[in-house]
């Protein structure tokens, strides 16, 4: 009696650790295995990180390879913490999301290389000491986008044959038939309505400067087609923002630093265009497109450090006109050495690595930006310390 009764008690003590420590690594095994085979079969690799989390769960990371944790983590890291304009618009009601890929709503770096020239010019011609005018900024932000996306929406009912042609282009909204050539017709009408009344809020030599623009902004696609000089064509549609910034603030247009501006705009426009035109050269010369990546070819990088030199000398004189100060100054030789860092390392047989090269113009840009802020409000400073010292005499 006494002997059974151990027994079961033994037993019960048995089952117990068994319930609390070698069941959980049953359970894990048996649990890990049904997902490995489901992974055999599916390939689906989120089923992969879920089984990760659950060992995470039970045992320290050491079970598991160290490529596998570091995956894991930065794939949930990434999901954690990421909010990208793609994912904006992947979020978006479904029949809205092909409109916002026609305008390009998904990729802002287009819209950021046609601002920011704008931005430039409105920060150079602020008053003396003074911050540029947050409100225009703001217009021409909206006026950026809306005409990106229009001008992206006009080349893409140029090019819905081509774009079928190329891989890289081939899922857009029109190639891909998403939307129609009459839909996207009206959807630019949208754009270009929305971007007149922008328009309409500036001064009347700005709306007629502005309509002026509209003519390449109609022929620039169309250039691909007729000459290797495309990326010329897009550097002066792109840029007329600078004239058009400088004349939204005074009401006019000073040409002797308006055109060096504009002239240092086209030539960063044919840098930065010609290094995304290497992404897709292969395929250009299938479809019979042309482009200064296959104008230039292995003399690439020569002719981009030409550009560099005329795009920087162009803003030395718009800033000796302009008046600008040390910060200026300062801020175009870090915009020197990050064009030649860009160019020298650049791998034109790489396309991942054209478009990091392409994207880093954004920074560029931001940072010429910032210098123009900061040397025009270094003006103050200059001209208080000449009346001190006027007064002192």
């Amino acid at each position: 009696m006494l002997a059974a009764k151990l027994a079961r008690q033994l037993s019960l003590d048995t089952l117990r650790r068994i319930h609390h420590g070698t069941s959980y690594r049953c359970l894990y095994s048996l649990s890990n295995l049904f997902i490995h085979s489901e992974v055999g079969r599916t390939r689906d690799v989120s089923l992969l990180s879920d089984s990760s989390a659950l060992g995470r769960g039970f045992y320290s990371q050491r079970s598991f390879p160290p490529s596998l944790r570091v995956r894991d983590t930065q794939q949930y890291g990434r999901r954690s913490i990421s909010v990208s304009a793609a994912t904006i618009v992947n979020s978006a009601p479904r029949p809205v999301q092909p409109y916002l890929r026609l305008m390009r709503l998904d990729k802002p770096i287009g819209t950021w290389l046609l601002y920011l020239p704008c931005a430039w010019s409105i920060a150079l011609a602020a008053d003396p000491g003074c911050l540029p005018h947050l409100g225009i900024l703001t217009l021409f932000g909206t006026g950026a986008l809306l005409m990106r996306g229009a001008g992206c929406t006009i080349n893409d009912m140029w090019d819905k044959d081509f774009d079928k042609k190329v891989s890289r282009t081939a899922t857009r909204p029109i190639a891909s038939g998403e939307i129609s050539q009459m839909q996207a017709l009206v959807f630019l009408g949208g754009q270009l309505s929305l971007a007149l009344c922008v328009l309409l809020c500036l001064n009347y030599y700005s709306i007629a400067l502005g309509a002026a623009s509209l003519s390449l902004v109609i022929s620039y696609p169309l250039m691909k087609r007729i000459t290797y000089w495309p990326q010329f064509v897009l550097g002066l549609t792109f840029n007329w923002g600078v004239l058009l910034g400088w004349s939204a603030v005074k009401g006019f247009c000073d040409w002797s630093v308006c055109l060096p501006l504009y002239f240092s705009g086209v030539m960063w426009t044919l840098i930065y265009d010609t290094i995304y035109a290497h992404q897709d050269k292969e395929d250009d010369v299938k479809i019979g497109v042309k482009s200064t990546a296959l104008r230039f070819q292995e003399q690439t990088k020569p002719w981009l450090s030409g550009f560099t030199v005329a795009m920087l000398s162009g803003l030395v004189v718009a800033g000796v006109n302009a008046e600008q100060t040390l910060p200026y100054y300062a801020v175009l030789s870090t915009v020197a050495i990050h064009l030649t860092h860009q160019i020298y390392t650049l791998d034109i047989h790489k396309p991942e690595d054209c478009w990091k090269k392409f994207v880093s113009n954004r920074n560029l840009g931001l940072l010429l930006f910032l210098g123009i802020v900061a040397g025009n409000l270094w003006k103050e400073r200059r001209e208080s310390l000449l009346q001190n010292e006027e007064a002192v005499r």
